[in-house]
């Protein structure tokens, strides 16, 4: 993937182009990495301009605009324009957040809580909300939900069926592959097979994804690569950041928080959409460890 899309921008059509990289071909690469990189000088140029800029096709310039979220390439166009305005007024350039071993401490800080931020923005930018919507509706109305998740990622898996608990739906995390598949065998249609996954090809919970969908589950799959293995066993795909990973900050640092970011917006929206019974069995639970937190 060209050097540019990995820079740091500070706009929503950038996270767009950071997050859908990894998935794009490589002359869509080369056409992405331009807009990202000079977006006033792409913005002054037709279709066929850009598209020899980029030693493409016209083709390929409009797939990538519509990859990134846009009708065609008008409206990459009109975008580009605003990112360039906004690049023009002024502010002040983004910092690195490479961690060397000898940075003191309070810029690991400022570089870690700044990463952070630009992690969720990048996954908020690139969520399609009409996909977390219909994982929302079905999740909201599951007869029981199954989670997947290995090592980081199954720390995420385990918050969401916390929370998914206490809200009084039926929820289990499964971290073991041999459990995960034997209960994936029980679900059927009405049921919800949640699988998280920063590479989008982990086995031990493609598997149980896979025969969760065989048998008619509604099936998810929360991972950083819309176009790895385990999204052709999901109904649902909501993509996460592929944040950038270094030596004092692993992958699974970053694709954690952008999973938290996911797993949040899920439940909140399966919260509203079953408010009348989320409320109480939210201050039930609330009610039964209040002792606990006055010793």
């Amino acid at each position: 993937m060209p050097q540019e899309v990995k820079e740091i921008f500070g706009s929503a059509l950038a996270a767009k182009v950071r997050t859908l990289g990894p998935s794009m071909t490589r002359s869509m690469q080369r056409v992405a990495a331009a807009v990202a990189k000079d977006p006033a000088g792409c913005a002054a140029l037709t279709v066929t301009g850009l598209a020899e800029l980029t030693g493409t096709s016209e083709a390929t310039v409009v797939r990538t605009a519509r990859l990134l979220g846009y009708p065609g390439y008008r409206d990459l166009r009109l975008a580009l324009a605003g990112l360039a305005a906004q690049q023009q007024s002024g502010r002040s350039p983004a910092i690195t957040t490479d961690i060397a071993v000898d940075d003191p401490l309070a810029d690991v800080v400022a570089k870690l809580a700044y990463d952070e931020q630009q992690t969720l923005a990048d996954t908020a930018a690139g969520l399609d909300t009409v996909q977390l919507g219909a994982a929302v509706a079905a999740t909201a109305s599951a007869r029981r939900i199954d989670v997947y998740g290995v090592g980081a990622s199954g720390l995420v898996a385990q918050d969401l069926t916390q929370k998914l608990l206490r809200i009084g739906l039926i929820a289990q995390a499964h971290s073991d592959p041999h459990l995960a598949v034997t209960n994936a065998v029980q679900l059927r249609s009405g049921d919800v097979a949640i699988a998280i996954t920063h590479s989008g090809a982990t086995g031990d919970v493609i598997e149980p994804l896979r025969v969760a969908f065989e048998h008619g589950a509604t099936t998810v799959a929360i991972t950083g690569r819309p176009g790895g293995a385990v999204a052709q066993y999901a109904d649902h795909v909501l993509t996460t950041s592929t944040a950038r990973e270094s030596e004092l900050r692993p992958a699974a640092m970053s694709s954690r928080t952008s999973q938290l970011l996911v797993v949040d917006c899920l439940f909140v929206g399966v919260a509203q959409q079953t408010y009348e019974t989320a409320a109480p069995a939210l201050a039930a639970s609330y009610e039964a460890l209040a002792h606990r937190h006055r010793r």
